[in-house]
């Protein structure tokens, strides 16, 4: 049984990256936060924005449009909508920037389809799933790909 399937039960947390929708299982948020000041780390990978101080502890930031493969690029219009979503991995905290939060979400997990058919196959795609609404097709993260090291 897969993440996905397991996890389908429970709350989802919907969220946007340049148009397009996601979600992640509610059980991996810690919490959503405002971007604030990220320090960028020199020779980290492309899709790593930086680091943020939350309360003492440091966690690394995700660009969630580059771990995505999308155009990283945000207009200024688009910054206040921002957020930093912060997930825990067993332990491990990581945060993601991402355009717009969007509703919690619930659904069947028979529901839930492959990823659609012509994606590039990476390893550590993000994307275990989709799941279809009536205004489109909402993508489902496995929080361990997302979050690898």
């Amino acid at each position: 049984m897969t993440d996905i399937q397991r996890d389908g039960r429970g709350a989802w947390l919907g969220f946007s990256l340049k148009g397009q929708r996601y979600a992640v299982s509610l059980a991996s948020v810690r919490e959503v936060i405002r971007c604030g000041d990220i320090t960028p780390v020199p020779g980290a990978p492309e899709d790593v924005l930086g680091i943020v101080n939350l309360r003492g502890q440091i966690v690394p930031v995700l660009d969630g449009r580059r771990r995505f493969g999308l155009d990283g690029r945000i207009d200024e219009t688009e910054e206040d909508a921002q957020r930093v979503i912060v997930f825990d991995d067993a332990g491990s905290i990581v945060g993601m920037r991402i355009d717009v939060i969007g509703d919690m979400l619930e659904f069947n997990p028979a529901d839930v389809a492959p990823p659609p058919p012509g994606r590039a196959s990476r390893r550590d795609d993000p994307v275990s799933g989709v799941i279809t609404r009536d205004d489109g097709f909402i993508a489902l993260v496995d929080i361990p790909r997302l979050c690898r090291a």
